[in-house]
């Protein structure tokens, strides 16, 4: 027998003509992500992704925690691979049941998918053979169809696959595969989660941070890497570029009204990334905006920070929902706690007592047009910080 990994598929499955490319970008995301572990294969059939090591020196437990964060698989299991061969796979399922009784279970149940149709038994015979063979190795356990304490999984293909752990994986689809775009990655809750949601759906990103040094800390900056190296152990590595926004902000506070100043920095910070996405090969923005949160985020309010891009999509992952729902799925990610941490960000640092909620766009634009910002904005550009996580 050999220890290995199953992963498993979902809406990949559903692609037609061009699934291989698909089938081929995950494979190529898995390697990546258990690259330091010791030499492995990755290889496909049937809806499974079989991960079979070289070596007795691959890490499998790590992989394991590594590819049920890898975008395109909905589930993994650490399994025993073996020839197909009844007494096999039935020593196999003996084998494994016998670890969970060392842990005080009681209960089990047997479930088996015969691939291979022309295996002489079916699926519930070999379930029930299983079933039989366990019990008399422990009679102490007992048959629980309904909520066992653990279940032994059979499959039954060319090779024969034994396990007891289904392993959530995040699902959607592999990164890569759906272009490339720019987060706008701030200290909060929002933009992480907004990141993650648009990983999952095949996009690669980069990321821009606006940092007010010294209304805003080192401390502050560090929160936000840590937040992208987070977020990245879903996305894949991850370019930060640390936008130096102070001197956009103090003359944005100096020179023009302080209840469009919130829909200013929005739009100075929307013209700073398209700048920076284009050089960085991406073809779309992405922040954590939902109608309604806030003041920069009604409908009019959004409108005009869209209008301040050229020609480039803003894509909102957290468009319609609630505050709740976002910290659900940071929670989930791991985001949250990080989140959460009192250490302020540029959008935080000057907030007006009375924002704009409803701002028309022809009062913004004149705004804006009391002072050269487009000066101050190729400074950022210029001197902005690169980080890799």
């Amino acid at each position: 027998m050999q220890k290995i990994i199953l992963g498993r598929i979902g809406e990949i499955a559903l692609k037609g003509l061009n699934r291989s490319t698909f089938e081929h970008r995950l494979a190529t995301n898995m390697k990546k992500a258990i690259s330091d572990l010791g030499e492995a294969a990755v290889h496909w059939s049937q809806s499974r992704y079989f991960v079979e090591p070289a070596g007795d020196d691959f890490d499998v437990d790590t992989a394991v925690s590594r590819l049920s964060g890898v975008f395109g698989l909905v589930s993994v299991s650490p399994a025993w691979a073996m020839d197909t061969d009844a007494e096999q796979f039935f020593s196999a399922a003996v084998e494994v049941a016998g670890e969970k009784v060392k842990n005080g279970a009681g209960t089990f149940k047997v479930e088996t998918k015969r691939g291979l149709k022309s295996f002489p038994m079916n699926s519930p015979q070999i379930s029930e053979e299983a079933g039989g063979r366990i019990l008399d190795a422990y009679p102490e356990l007992r048959v629980d169809v309904k909520n066992p304490d653990f279940t032994v999984f059979i499959e039954v293909r060319e090779r024969s696959y034994v396990y007891t752990e289904i392993i959530a994986a995040p699902g959607g689809m592999p990164t890569g595969s759906n272009g490339k775009a720019c987060l706008l990655l701030s200290g909060g809750i929002d933009s992480p989660v907004a990141g993650y949601m648009i990983g999952k759906r095949g996009v690669a990103i980069c990321a821009a941070h606006f940092y007010s040094y010294p209304y805003t800390s080192e401390r502050a900056k560090e929160k936000v890497l840590e937040l992208a190296r987070i977020v990245s152990r879903f996305t894949g590595p991850m370019k930060v570029m640390v936008v130096p926004f102070t001197d956009v902000q103090l003359a944005i506070m100096k020179n023009c009204r302080e209840d469009f100043s919130t829909i200013l920095l929005r739009r100075s910070m929307m013209r700073i990334s398209e700048r920076l996405a284009r050089k960085n090969g991406c073809s779309a923005l992405v922040t954590g905006e939902s109608v309604g949160q806030v003041a920069s985020q009604t409908v009019q309010a959004i409108y005009c920070t869209d209008n301040a891009v050229a020609n480039m999509p803003v894509y909102r992952p957290l468009i319609g929902m609630d505050k709740m729902e976002t910290v659900d799925i940071a929670r989930k990610i791991g985001t949250f706690d990080t989140s959460i941490q009192p250490y302020e960000d540029c959008c935080t640092v000057f907030t007006p007592k009375h924002p704009k909620t409803r701002p028309n766009l022809e009062e913004v634009l004149k705004e804006e047009a009391k002072y050269d910002f487009a000066a101050l904005e190729e400074i950022a550009i210029r001197d902005v910080e690169i980080v890799n996580v």
